[in-house]
């Protein structure tokens, strides 16, 4: 007696869910990046500059935490 299995659907239900996975991955990277870049950026300021700005020192990272993740 021989016997197949096709596993094509199966195949093709897997790709689906594992590329959203990749698609989420790819947004926290992104998200997780531009929160980085904003703290260096502000952080790479003086004082001055920040207070032209209106920024205290002590709020970068909530600031930038808000540019990348819109909270």
């Amino acid at each position: 007696m021989t016997t197949t299995t096709d596993f094509s659907v199966a195949t093709h239900a897997l790709q689906a869910p594992f590329a959203e996975r990749i698609t989420a991955l790819r947004e926290t990277i992104a998200k997780r990046r531009t929160y980085r870049k904003t703290v260096r950026e502000l952080q790479g300021l003086s004082n001055r500059d920040l207070a032209d700005l209106g920024i205290h020192r002590s709020a970068i990272k909530s600031i930038a935490y808000e540019a990348a993740y819109q909270k």
